[in-house]
């Protein structure tokens, strides 16, 4: 089974709708109580010059109770402002949404309160009166298409409130006038204009609303843009910079071994006699630019995505006695203990990447060993699998925990490190990453060090097999 590492395009995640609406609402409300101001002057303007006119046409009582009640919500309505202006303006989202929910009724009152004189000049007052009344109530449902449209439930509350109240207090005059056939044409033929009417402000304040709410998704579009953009930048330019420290440590570690094996040729030259002696040196040296090699070409097929894995079943005992086998010698020549711990298991994973993981951590522990021993161990958990590598070396101080597994770094005061590259680590992290695993450390300083490969349950999960009495058994432990 091949399974495609190639890493994803770093992309900036898109915010949810549940944030761009809320978003996008609460600057329809910022622009909403922006426009409140010019609504607020028209009220106070027309106020005197309604009740001018309608003084000694209007019941007194009447004018006089709507007066002080219009003039009361002017002046809550001015208050409201400073509210919005003080406590949230400078907040967004909810909270502005919280506080036009909380003072939505002063709309609805408002409204109600603007078709007063309708109620109290209509078939009561002269037609001029009438008409400039007529006028006034028109003329603050335009003014709510402009003010209020920006947030669509305000706008709609506002203007049902309005023009509902209005055709009551037509029907109400209609109704009280029926013994007169022209009373009730003319109510007939006002009430079907005021519909009309009705209509057309519903309709031209929806699509102004779509036009203030496309200005404001598009803002959010772009601002997401430019968000997404700095972000790239920003990793494009870590990229960089990790790139140009990678490739210079690494030309700092691989002039080391190369100068070497050229002094020992000049030497093998000028001294043939030496062969014997130099021989081993050479050959060290060797080993150590393949070494080099060989992790900068891990690394480099792991970032470029081109490294394949390949999933199959797993003999833990097996893989075990195979790294013992492989890391013995090296465990003896130290005088140090290799012990393995395990109980019969098969794994669903790729022995390759496996064996490159454990194999780095078995020899990054008997490096860094000087007595004592290294032990390898596969542990069972309710949800995972534990492969852990313990060891009694030199262990590492808690401010190079992290900096470990970063390329070409070295402990600089650990014994054992002179002959290190410092990309085992490095590879370490990057294929557990790979292969969906958890790699975690606990070290303390001079008494030893246990990593841990944690591989989660879903990672042991096969894929259902398309024809089972013909798949072949390719495990290769």
């Amino acid at each position: 089974m091949l399974v495609d590492t190639q890493p994803a395009t770093y992309q900036h995640a898109p915010a949810s709708p549940e944030v761009r609406d809320h978003w996008v609402n609460s600057q329809l409300i910022g622009v909403l109580m922006d426009n409140m101001g010019p609504s607020l002057l028209a009220g106070v303007l027309s106020l005197p010059v309604l009740l001018y006119l309608m003084a000694g046409q209007a019941n007194t009582v009447a004018l006089a109770l709507w007066g002080v009640l219009t003039m009361a919500m002017l002046v809550m309505r001015y208050r409201l402002i400073g509210i919005y202006r003080l406590r949230h303006d400078s907040l967004e989202g909810p909270q502005r949404m919280s506080f036009v929910q909380r003072y939505k009724w002063s709309w609805t009152i408002m409204a109600v309160l603007w078709s007063g004189p309708v109620f109290l000049t209509y078939q009561v007052a002269s037609q001029a009166t009438q008409f400039v009344c007529g006028l006034v109530v028109l003329g603050h449902g335009l003014l709510a298409l402009t003010t209020f449209s920006a947030y669509l439930p305000v706008f709609r509350r506002y203007t049902n409130a309005l023009i509902v109240a209005v055709l009551v207090g037509l029907v109400v005059a209609t109704v009280r006038m029926s013994h007169k056939p022209e009373v009730v044409q003319t109510g007939l033929v006002l009430m079907a204009l005021l519909i009309l009417f009705w209509g057309l402000l519903v309709m031209a304040g929806r699509r102004l609303h779509e036009v203030y709410r496309a200005s404001f998704e598009l803002q959010f579009s772009n601002q997401e843009l430019i968000d997404s953009l700095t972000l790239q930048t920003r990793a494009s330019l870590r990229a960089v910079a990790t790139k140009n420290r990678f490739l210079a440590s690494a030309a700092h570690d691989l002039r080391q071994p190369v100068h070497a094996l050229s002094l020992y040729a000049d030497w093998l030259a000028t001294e043939p006699e030496m062969a014997r002696d130099i021989s081993p040196r050479i050959l060290q040296s060797t080993r150590a630019i393949n070494e080099l090699f060989d992790s900068l070409f891990d690394l480099t097929r792991i970032d470029a995505g081109n490294y394949k894995v390949r999933l199959q079943h797993v003999n833990v005992e097996k893989l075990f006695d195979d790294l013992s086998a492989q890391f013995e010698p090296v465990a003896v020549g130290k005088s140090l203990r290799l012990r393995t711990h395990t109980r019969p298991t098969i794994i669903w994973s790729d022995p390759v990447v496996l064996r490159r993981i454990l194999g780095n951590l078995i020899s990054n522990a008997l490096r860094h060993t000087h007595q004592g021993g290294v032990l390898i161990a596969l542990r069972h958990r309710e949800d995972m699998l534990l492969f852990e590598v313990w060891d009694t070396g030199v262990g590492i101080a808690r401010e190079h925990q992290q900096a470990i597994f970063q390329e070409f770094f070295r402990v600089s005061q650990h014994q054992g490190t002179e002959d290190s590259l410092g990309l085992g680590l490095t590879i370490v992290s990057k294929l557990t990453s790979l292969m969906g695993y958890q790699l975690a450390l606990n070290s303390v300083a001079n008494q030893g060090s246990v990593f841990r490969v944690m591989m989660p349950e879903f990672t042991q999960r096969e894929p259902v097999q398309e024809n089972p009495s013909g798949a072949e058994d390719n495990s290769v432990f």
